[in-house]
């Protein structure tokens, strides 16, 4: 099987829920955006926007509010980690990058998935560890949303659309289950 970098890298990461205290390197982070920036997006639009929180109070509440939001939610498991108190939608990270793309954009939410995709894998090889979060969402379909997205500077126009966890890992990760087997069609 043919083994390089990229893939070693693809195939170790793993979502991490359990970080260090101490903040991101400012380098490090700079990487991992301009890896966000470099994703692929239909027609080139680059739709997205990235906001870099670092602020423990203001992920709280996000977090708060996303769970508060979240009871309500048609779906029982969306529900258990809204009513258990110890449970934070940020697990606690030191930073978060929210992803918002242009409602008018076309496509502009599956730009943004690729674009989280290159953060998670930048983050990957950086040694820093990474969990795409997309229950804090809630929290801007909520009551609150427009409150939040001015307080992050998220652009009028824009959705956030996902958010990433970031921070040094606390404890190594495991290794990958298995993956599904005969999920591959070949056509020739």
């Amino acid at each position: 099987m043919i083994e390089n970098e990229i893939l070693k890298n693809i195939k170790s990461r793993r979502s991490v829920r359990s970080f260090k205290d101490e903040q991101i390197n400012e380098d490090e982070l700079q990487a991992i955006l301009e890896a966000g920036m470099y994703a692929p997006s239909a027609m080139n639009q680059q739709c997205w926007n990235f906001t870099v929180v670092q602020n423990q109070k203001l992920l709280d509440e996000i977090s708060q509010n996303s769970k508060d939001v979240g009871k309500s939610f048609d779906n029982d498991h969306i529900q258990k980690l809204a009513n258990n108190e110890r449970f934070h939608a940020f697990y606690k990270a030191p930073t978060v990058i929210i992803i918002s793309g242009e409602e008018k954009a076309f496509l502009s939410e599956i730009d943004c998935a690729a674009a989280t995709q290159n953060i998670l894998l930048a983050a990957e090889s950086l040694g820093i560890g990474s969990c795409w979060i997309n229950f804090a969402m809630f929290a801007f379909s909520g009551e609150q949303g427009e409150t939040f997205n001015k307080q992050l500077g998220i652009p009028i126009g824009y959705t956030p659309y996902c958010s990433v966890a970031l921070g040094y890992k606390k404890v190594e990760t495991l290794n990958a289950l298995p993956r599904k087997e005969h999920i591959v069609n070949y056509v020739k």
